[in-house]
């Protein structure tokens, strides 16, 4: 995704209370095209309905949005003609066939006949349904399901597509097919805006995320840049001797390189007679001196590697846990 790619939606303080209940707390967040961006938060963090306030379905109480530049409260029609929405839980009639479905959705969308037919039996062949296409969909397994609700919402070949926990429930086979389908969908340039609590989903798949808890955004960023502000960016795990163990977080805690130390399971360290500790806040400058330090004070140390920040770890230290 190029730097200079073009935005394509912005909120300002965009805001949804229901009563006392405010679901959307002030979201400011800026998305360009052709970027997978990840809405990750527990449920009721606000995802859905904030995916319902661009969509122009329901209206913010405070804020505004732009969506291709147009106001949702204003435009909603115009911009739901280039977005596509997968709902958390999508309705398909059990009574219609895949390729009835298709067509229907097709019409509603507006998609011109001269091309529903060609779009249709695309979407089918590539979605992996072309052989159950006129079977109900009420035999359907939840995979074919999710397949044919994620086809429905391609019908209109949109420009930002809206997925809200795709791969809630599927099996690992249906879940590698919908990771599949949105790295091709942002290789061909669409914008995705990926609600879900999946955090290892949003690792792999997105290139920027947006924390959420209680409706109000934490952070925003590359999992790397989350990590740096969070002072997660610098880390070492240090296998040493088991019987060690206290000794070294003791020696390692004291050390001004190091913000803090601790234990973390690892299954061949165990084997060995080891334990792997994690020092938190050591740059790279910082790496021999302690080691050094390590060396002098007796201790034996089996191997030193760097250590990302996961995703997992930026968002639980954003929540607070």
């Amino acid at each position: 995704m190029a730097e200079d790619a073009q935005v394509v939606i912005t909120t300002e303080g965009l805001t949804r209370s229901f009563g006392d209940n405010v679901a959307v707390d002030r979201l400011t967040i800026s998305i360009r095209a052709g970027e997978v961006f990840g809405f990750l938060g527990h449920n009721g963090a606000g995802k859905t309905t904030t995916v319902r306030m661009l969509n122009g379905v329901i209206a913010p109480t405070g804020g505004g949005a732009r969506i291709f530049g147009l106001d949702p409260q204003t435009d909603g029609a115009r911009i739901r003609a280039r977005t596509g929405v997968l709902t958390e839980t999508p309705a398909l009639d059990n009574r219609l066939t895949a390729r009835a479905t298709l067509e229907y959705f097709s019409d509603v969308y507006g998609v011109p006949r001269s091309l529903r037919r060609q779009r249709v039996a695309e979407l089918l062949e590539r979605f992996e349904l072309t052989k159950r296409a006129d079977d109900k969909v009420g035999g359907f397994s939840k995979g074919m399901r999710q397949r044919l609700a994620i086809a429905r919402t391609l019908v209109n070949d949109p420009d930002i597509i809206f997925l809200d926990e795709p791969t809630s429930g599927l099996d690992p086979v249906a879940t590698r097919e919908v990771h599949r389908l949105i790295e091709r969908l942002s290789h061909r340039g669409r914008t995705v805006f990926l609600c879900t609590h999946n955090l290892a989903e949003a690792e792999r798949l997105c290139d920027r995320v947006a924390v959420l808890a209680r409706g109000r955004v934490l952070a925003t960023g590359t999992t790397r840049e989350l990590a740096a502000e969070l002072n997660r960016g610098h880390r070492i795990s240090v296998e040493v001797d088991t019987d060690a163990t206290e000794r070294a977080l003791a020696l390692f805690t004291a050390l001004p390189q190091v913000s803090s130390a601790a234990v973390v399971g690892d299954r061949a360290a165990a084997r060995n007679g080891g334990t792997l500790l994690l020092l938190n806040g050591v740059a790279r400058p910082d790496v021999p001196p302690v080691i050094a330090a390590a060396a002098a004070a007796g201790l034996n140390v089996y191997r030193v590697e760097p250590v990302d920040s996961s995703l997992e770890d930026v968002y639980f230290a954003l929540q607070g846990q």
